[in-house]
């Protein structure tokens, strides 16, 4: 029987997607899962999988196309069928179980990121692990004593190597045992360059990492996919919201030492970054100045009890902002683990529609590609945007006036002149400064 093919729903709140590639041509073959056609929401690109083994048939949108969720748009045929005529009516919850991207783990399943992390690091099915916080909720603790339970059932040899989350997915798609790659990481740890070098692969440069080579004729980008979604956000920002910004000299001293401190008794093989400090740092800031965490909205200033801290993350295709959602709620490390999963997803394009929705207030970090200081356009309908540059000796005065070098960081925030008075803004950047020149006040 034709097996239909739908548009999934990645995401609660998407109601449409468009066609961006069919990956296999009419007639060809497929396993279940094979990835049929990538497609585009407004802010990410997914992969829509076989939902059985056929062939391909019957495709009803070319590449392009803006396709409705739950409706048909090929059909997996056996040899000698037909696809039907008319599309037949689905059910929609019944129509996503077949085509949403399997989990590694059950949906229901309640965890910390932190849990998450070393669950995957370690090869433990969180489903068989019990959790000792709220609800069942299970906690990076509840893993390791798992992990130290005599009792357990045996896992697999490749499970127990150290290997990124990243290093797991590509030895499952290539059918390759983690065993029979040699780890570049610390203490061995294989990465994904490792897994991708021993079957003759390279993970892919960024875009602005590749020298761009024009020759003959011109060059023409299409304005298409995120690359759009973008340049119309963005537009339609700098149009819209009255940009005032703020800059502001933070001593970058006892942030680094908090850092290191925090890197010494962190978790296995997690690294907090400068980053992940800032976003605790903001959203601590963001809980005692609610007018930064809002939305301007045509009605008014809509206020908003979750602070959910976005953080620009550049990809070939440009930038997109995954969220920390409940960042001021979440430790350090809870921050640092799940910063460093969402990164790694934005690189390799498996961010799901929801881990980009719901952001309350972006942080922008151009540091690390030495940028001194520049000035980020609002991610709208949020109203403040927060652009962080590189931090570099700079001689600032002591106690006595004499000249002494610092690490020093530029920050400038941007805030939407609508919703926000000008000492509104500058008090909230002062309080991130303050907390940035003594970290241990977050925990206050």
């Amino acid at each position: 029987m034709a097996k239909p093919v739908i548009m999934p729903r990645f995401g609660m709140t998407q109601e449409e997607a468009t066609i961006v590639k069919w990956l296999v041509k009419e007639g060809d073959r497929v396993e279940p899962d094979d990835p049929l056609a990538e497609v585009t929401t407004d802010k990410v690109n997914m992969e829509v999988p076989a939902p059985g083994e056929g062939i391909l048939g019957g495709i009803r949108y070319a590449e392009g196309d803006t396709v409705p969720v739950t409706r048909v748009i090929a059909y997996i045929l056996q040899e000698g069928e037909t696809p039907p005529e008319h599309d037949p009516e689905l059910e929609t919850r019944g129509a996503e179980a077949e085509t949403i991207p399997p989990v590694a783990e059950p949906t229901d399943v309640k965890a910390s990121p932190l849990a998450r992390k070393v669950a995957e690091n370690e090869g433990v099915p969180l489903a068989e692990v019990a959790g000792s916080g709220p609800d069942g909720w299970i906690t990076r603790h509840d893993v390791e004593s798992y992990l130290k339970d005599p009792t357990r059932p045996a896992v697999d040899a490749g499970d127990k190597l150290r290997a990124t989350p990243a290093a797991r997915r590509a030895a499952r798609e290539q059918n390759l045992p983690l065993s029979s790659v040699q780890g570049s990481g610390p203490r061995d740890r294989i990465q994904e360059a490792d897994v991708l070098a021993s079957t003759g692969q390279t993970v892919g440069a960024p875009l602005f990492e590749r020298p761009l080579v024009v020759s003959g004729e011109p060059v023409l980008i299409p304005l298409e996919g995120l690359r759009k979604t973008i340049a119309d956000r963005m537009q339609a920002s700098a149009q819209d919201a009255p940009h005032i910004t703020f800059d502001v000299q933070s001593d970058m001293t006892r942030a680094i030492e908090f850092r290191n401190f925090a890197n010494q008794r962190a978790p296995q093989e997690l690294k907090v970054s400068m980053t992940a400090l800032l976003v605790k740092i903001v959203a601590a800031s963001l809980r005692r100045h609610p007018g930064m965490n809002a939305y301007m909205r045509k009605d008014g200033i809509l206020l908003l009890p979750n602070v959910n801290v976005g953080i620009a993350v550049a990809m070939e295709e440009g930038l997109i902002v995954p969220v920390i959602h409940d960042a001021d709620l979440k430790s350090l490390y809870e921050i640092a683990s799940e910063l460093d999963d969402l990164s790694e997803r934005a690189r390799l394009g498996r961010l799901l529609p929801d881990d980009v929705a719901g952001g309350t207030f972006t942080i922008s970090n151009l540091g690390m590609f030495g940028i001194d200081r520049f000035t980020a356009i609002i991610n709208p309908p949020q109203v403040g945007i927060l652009a962080v540059g590189k931090t570099e000796p700079r001689f600032v005065p002591d106690v006595d006036g004499s000249p002494i070098a610092r690490p020093m960081m530029t920050l400038t925030l941007s805030a939407d002149h609508r919703a926000l008075d000008g000492a509104q803004a500058a008090r909230f950047l002062a309080d991130v400064r303050d907390s940035i020149n003594e970290p241990a006040s977050i925990m206050l």
